[in-house]
């Protein structure tokens, strides 16, 4: 069942994250539809510009649809990742997206307010929820690119504005997390004061609570990309990502939607080197293909239990049908 994002934070709020999982195949779809079943855990499919070129919307719409009709006791939303105005409107005409993230946060404050308020006014026409982005992470994902330099968090004071002006369902904040394997580099770790002085400012303006996206949230296990080098992969070995560890204290201040999508392409990675490596003589894609959606479905359902997310399918099915 597809529902909005805004629905499952409804539910999520205050007290797990939903997990939100970049897909580009049907490999990645079914193992993401097993892992979060297997686990009873609600999630956002999400599709980034980069996804939509390289496997056609259309394409990746049938096999979402396909994979829905497999497993029809799963509670989903489908997200455009990091959209601009274009992208977010093709996805609102679709009939297909239940939420959509413009990402405008590279613009001055008020442009960024003028661009999200518009896509708002038409998604919520349609009953499509809105993500938007205000601070900017550093890193490289496919094509965002931000130095270090000119990454900046985001301020609770311009959030309470921006929230206000825009009336987004949510706000991805800049809160230490970057894009790509290479996050970390000594003990830094989440800006939690970020997190509560939004909330806290959210709340002492008497507006409903805002829940929080983090961006970036891939943990770069060491052990993956210790067997990607093993198996002939060149990866720098001092990746570090996000400390799994810190997803629930996140989730209870407001975060309540975690991207992960660095950490299943590591999983990918492994799992065809891993084979190739040991079987050398095999030009068969199909078997590595089978061991991957088995290893990507418990890829997931362990990042469930580390989001609070695993067990909650039948509380989120039980809220869906009050509001009915």
């Amino acid at each position: 069942m597809i529902v909005t994002t805004a629905q499952l934070y409804k539910v999520a709020y205050g007290k797990f994250a939903v997990g939100a999982y970049n897909i580009n195949n049907m490999e990645q779809c079914l193992g993401l539809f097993r892992g979060n079943v297997q686990s009873r855990a609600p999630f956002i499919i999400q599709l980034s510009k980069g996804a939509r070129k390289y496997a056609d919307k259309r394409m990746l719409e049938a096999i979402i649809r396909t994979a829905e009709e497999m497993f029809p006791g799963a509670i989903f939303a489908v997200h455009l990742d990091h959209g601009d105005e274009e992208a977010c409107y093709d996805c609102i005409a679709s009939g297909f997206y239940s939420s959509v993230m413009i990402d405008a946060s590279q613009e001055p404050f008020e442009q960024n307010v003028a661009i999200t308020k518009r896509v708002v006014d038409k998604a919520h026409a349609k009953g499509i929820s809105v993500e938007a982005e205000l601070g900017m992470l550093g890193g490289v994902e496919e094509d965002i690119k931000v130095d270090e330099g000119h990454a900046c968090l985001t301020n609770p004071d311009e959030a309470l504005e921006f929230i206000k002006q825009t009336k987004c369902d949510s706000l991805a904040a800049a809160i230490g997390t970057s894009h790509g394997a290479y996050k970390f580099k000594g003990q830094q770790s989440l800006h939690f004061e970020v997190i509560e002085g939004i909330r806290d400012k959210v709340k002492k303006a008497g507006l409903p609570p805002t829940p929080i996206v983090m961006h970036g949230s891939s943990s770069v296990p060491k052990s993956e990309v210790e067997r990607i080098n093993a198996a002939g992969g060149k990866l720098d070995p001092s990746a570090r990502g996000v400390n799994e560890e810190e997803y629930l204290p996140a989730a209870r201040l407001g975060v309540t939607k975690v991207n992960i999508d660095t950490d299943g392409r590591l999983v990918w990675t492994r799992v065809h080197r891993e084979f190739f490596r040991d079987k050398p003589a095999e030009f068969d894609f199909r078997p590595p293909g089978k061991i991957f959606m088995e290893e990507y479905a418990n890829f997931i359902a362990h990042k469930n239990e580390k989001l609070g997310s695993a067990g909650k399918l039948d509380e989120v099915r039980a809220s869906l049908k009050k509001v009915a």
